[in-house]
């Protein structure tokens, strides 16, 4: 098993499980998701039976979150909108997709667990989320996306800085882009590290 998280809030999943194994925003098998870059894209992808997902994101949850309970996850207050279950529309596909969403307000986290196999499967997985103050996940960089161009370096820099993260700058020349915005983080949004450790920031120059 592996945690992956944001700030303080992490959840755990299978050591194995991949980053980004979507088309067009839905998982064709056991994945983590984080700023998936083919969650932009239409086309008629639709989810096997037995898929597993956890998306992480970092900001406000998504219009359509409703909390239906409110708990504590290690002293900290959480959020928790209902498991519920769907067939897919998708001609042949005959699944039934689960989800649930946990929200972390107070740490701009909230985590969504997907599955084609059961909804007791969805509990499962969010039962995983925990708060770990001796740790410290990156942060996603596209949460800070303040227009169409991009999230800025400087903004990113000073949420690194609140969660006790250092910085270090990578410039690279773009000509398509205006100067200090962020292109990528290394090691990459949802990854682990001790308080103090250096995430370098690749910036436009």
């Amino acid at each position: 098993m592996r945690m992956v998280g944001f700030g303080h809030a992490t959840i755990t999943v299978p050591a194995d499980w991949p980053t980004n194994r979507s088309q067009c925003g839905t998982p064709k098998q056991d994945t983590v998701l984080i700023d998936d870059p083919s969650a932009g894209l239409f086309c008629g992808a639709f989810r096997p039976a037995e898929v597993e997902s956890v998306e992480l994101y970092y900001g406000r949850p998504r219009a359509e979150f409703r909390a239906d309970e409110t708990f504590e996850i290690g002293g900290v207050r959480a959020e928790r909108q209902r498991t519920t279950c769907s067939i897919s529309n998708y001609p042949k596909a005959n699944t039934t997709t689960c989800g649930g969403t946990v929200s972390i307000p107070s740490l701009k986290v909230w985590f969504r667990a997907e599955s084609s196999t059961s909804a007791a499967e969805v509990d499962r997985m969010l039962s995983r989320i925990a708060i770990v103050p001796d740790r410290t996940g990156v942060p996603s960089f596209q949460a800070l996306r303040v227009d169409l161009n991009g999230p800025k370096g400087t903004a990113y820099a000073g949420v690194l800085r609140q969660l006790g993260l250092k910085t270090q700058f990578h410039t690279v020349k773009s000509p398509s882009y205006p100067a200090g915005l962020v292109l990528k983080v290394s090691p990459a949004p949802g990854t682990m590290l001790k308080p103090g450790a250096i995430v370098t920031v690749t910036v436009t120059g």
